[in-house]
């Protein structure tokens, strides 16, 4: 049944989802790629609730937001799993360009998308963000009233993690250095008419030098390489190495800091409510405090879940820890 030209997902296919490349526009003219999965025993005439997934930042959706569509249409949803512009096989001539706008509005954008089909219910549309896109999944559904219940996944507020470190700790002296090094940056890259890759939450060493990279993991894992890299490296460079991903195979533009410098996410997220929101992380997470900042922001109706011993990437793809059973009640309980 799958409808997917040449199928790279990374993560265990059930061949009994009905699964198609499809190809959609935002408002800024982007043209997004998607896989749009039907619900296990789809029936023609029925109408049902769907949900738009995109995530972890930096992946494609062959990848974690893939699996977490295929297994959310086995629950009975329509899902649309897509990647974000400039990224996979969505449009823009700059690659791995992101944005805190953009990025946002691509989710409205998949709403647009999913609720154009004749077999969706409008009324019973639902978000879900994963990593990084859960900031924008939230900063999306904040005036998207169109999405009726919105759940995230290990999230990250990516400009948080930008411009003041995943654990707090750059300094406003290393803020702005790192306004100078992407000043240089935009020099460089107007001169050689490029745009090159380098890191999206730059490092400094112990004198406060900014560290260039031009890939986000290395090709082979250090000996004292800290959890979090190892983690990710396993995921991304091994098990669910995609040749299209960002983490998997190079990095952002070096440039990516900037937009997110100036234009904060989750600044309205309250306004959310009365539609409820769902935030779900790991207790061992790298990221759980950024969850659950947001949580303290959103207003009631909302639910924080933290999944016992899992760490960020485990709710990537590991099966036993992503609590399915939580986001398919959510979902079936508010889209209705």
């Amino acid at each position: 049944m799958t409808k997917i030209l040449k199928d790279t997902r990374v993560f265990t296919v059930n061949q009994n989802i009905d699964v198609q490349d499809v190809n959609f526009q935002n408002r800024f003219g982007f043209v997004l790629a998607g896989h749009l999965y039907k619900p296990l025993n789809f029936e023609e005439g029925n109408k049902y609730a769907a949900i738009v997934i995109s995530g972890p930042f930096g992946a494609v959706k062959e990848q974690s937001s893939g699996l977490y569509a295929q297994t959310l249409a086995e629950r009975g949803f329509v899902t649309l799993a897509f990647d974000q512009s400039t990224t996979g096989e969505s449009s823009g001539n700059v690659r791995n360009m992101a944005s805190p706008d953009i990025f946002t509005e691509d989710f409205s954008a998949a709403v647009d998308f999913i609720g154009m089909q004749d077999y969706v219910n409008r009324e019973k549309i639902g978000a879900l963000g994963i990593c990084g896109l859960g900031s924008h999944v939230l900063t999306a559904a904040a005036i998207d009233k169109r999405i009726k219940a919105v759940a995230t996944s290990v999230m990250y507020d990516m400009g948080e993690s930008m411009w003041q470190g995943i654990d707090g700790s750059k300094t406003p002296k290393q803020q702005d250095i790192e306004r100078d090094y992407l000043a240089e940056q935009r020099w460089h890259d107007a001169e050689n008419n490029t745009h090159e890759g380098g890191p999206h939450e730059l490092p400094f060493d112990e004198n406060d030098q900014p560290i260039h990279l031009t890939s986000i993991l290395p090709d082979e894992l250090d000996e004292d390489a800290d959890p979090v890299t190892t983690d990710f490296f396993h995921y991304y460079k091994e098990r669910a190495f995609h040749p299209r991903s960002v983490n998997s195979n190079g990095a952002w533009a070096a440039t990516t800091p900037w937009s997110y410098y100036n234009f904060s996410l989750q600044q309205k997220i309250a306004e959310i409510a009365p539609r409820p929101a769902l935030i779900v992380t790991g207790e061992k997470a790298h990221s759980r405090h950024m969850a659950q900042k947001s949580y303290e922001y959103l207003h009631e109706p909302k639910e924080l879940v933290i999944v016992p011993n899992a760490t960020h990437v485990d709710l990537y793809d590991q099966m036993t820890l992503i609590p399915f059973d939580k986001f398919e009640s959510f979902f079936k309980g508010n889209l209705k």
